[in-house]
């Protein structure tokens, strides 16, 4: 068989970012790859095996050099290529036509669909009925303020609720803000740097609109690079989880949404096609004084993950949830010490053991917020009975 006639993208395959989730089917192992920008409803499931080669796929490497390293049949490299092309999963003329067509359905939309929030409720009675229920079993951390900014957590809401509802508490009786901006983690996506949202969300609640003038006036400052891998955002859970509280507290209240890179890992490039999270807060902290009215702040944050789950080869134990507490502690206070600098310093020292998950997003609080003072109200570790893994989380109040 020869490749000759094939297009370059299918002769040198060139993987897409994807998540990889592990199922079994008829006592076999295989591996689900999972689109994080959900360019196609259809999802490429390959044998356990497989999931090696796919690493070589990198664009450097053709079909024919591939096969002659894994002495394999070069019909089934090509079916292998055709079928991950097919639902855009490589770097190509049918991954950007099908970003096109998604990016249209958004624009005509004009939001983001409900994804990871639905999982509040089906509608928008489910959803109040279930934030009612979670604050109705939280403790008032009776603050002798009304925050301009938290941090919560973007736990599954099962593990999650007590830090949300402790967070989110002392909005519930206040008027709504002229926005709020959310900054999230970007758990899978493409965009190694800042990625702004120029489009809305919806959840079962109804649809917090963009923020239009404070958007436009980032992407106007900052440009494309911004919003170019925006698409992000449809399978990210970190700013989703976030809009079901806020509906509660606020209505449909316009929101200003962004992914903040961790300024402890390098870019791929400093090519100026990428927007640092320093570059994005200086810009939003001006336009935000020139817009007015009222801002509120949310770090969407998670903090230590540690277990097998997440790479580690021993199972969690009493100590090991000692320690990562004591870490924790360590590593929160320096962010109640509401410097941005010193608390990423602390980080960059310790070289994040315990892989905090969102050090840009809660560095990006703090240079947004100028808080006079940060108050933890709680902290919590969602804990796997067999050890497999850790998931550490906090509500703390920025005065």
């Amino acid at each position: 068989m020869s490749i000759d006639s094939l297009p370059e993208h299918i002769r040198r395959p060139h993987l897409r970012p994807i998540q990889p989730i592990p199922v079994k089917k008829d006592g076999e192992q295989f591996v689900a790859l999972r689109d994080p920008a959900m360019l196609s409803p259809q999802t490429v499931v390959i044998p356990a095996a497989a999931f090696g080669v796919l690493q070589h796929f990198r664009g450097e490497n053709s079909l024919e050099e591939l096969v002659d390293r894994f002495q394999g049949s070069l019909t089934q490299f090509v079916d292998l290529a055709k079928g991950l092309d097919s639902v855009g999963l490589l770097w190509g003329p049918t991954a950007d036509e099908l970003e096109g067509k998604v990016l249209e359905r958004l624009k005509l939309e004009g939001a983001f669909p409900s994804n990871a929030a639905a999982s509040m409720g089906k509608d928008d009675a489910a959803c109040r009925t279930a934030i009612q229920g979670y604050f109705d079993q939280t403790e008032d951390p009776e603050l002798d303020f009304v925050p301009a900014g938290i941090v919560a957590p973007h736990l599954d809401y099962q593990r999650g609720w007590p830090n949300y509802a402790a967070a989110y508490f002392a909005w519930q009786t206040q008027p709504a803000p002229d926005r709020v901006v959310i900054l999230g983690t970007n758990h899978f996506g493409m965009g190694d740097g800042a990625v702004l949202a120029e489009f809305g969300f919806d959840s079962p609640m109804g649809r917090c609109p963009v923020d239009a003038k404070v958007v436009s006036g980032l992407v106007e400052r900052l440009g494309r690079p911004l919003v170019i891998d925006q698409l992000d955002h449809g399978s990210e859970h970190s700013i989703q989880l976030q809009l079901p509280w806020l509906q509660y507290c606020f209505g449909n209240v316009p929101i200003v949404a962004a992914l903040i890179p961790d300024p402890l890992t390098p870019m791929i490039a400093d090519d100026d096609q990428r927007i640092t999270g320093e570059k994005f807060t200086t810009a939003l902290s001006e336009i935000l004084a020139s817009a007015g009215g009222t801002t509120l702040f949310i770090a969407s944050s998670d903090l230590s993950h540690v277990g097998p789950q997440f790479g580690e080869p021993r199972p969690v134990d009493e100590q090991r949830r000692f320690d990562v507490e004591r870490h924790d502690r360590e590593m929160m206070a320096k962010f109640l010490g509401g410097d941005s600098e010193e608390f990423l310093a602390a980080m960059r020292w310790n070289k994040n053991p315990t892989r905090w998950c969102s050090v840009g997003n809660m560095a990006a609080l703090l240079t947004l917020a100028r808080p006079n003072s940060v108050e933890l109200i709680d902290y919590r570790q969602a804990y796997e009975d067999n050890g497999v893994a850790l998931v550490s989380s906090a509500a703390i109040a920025l005065r």
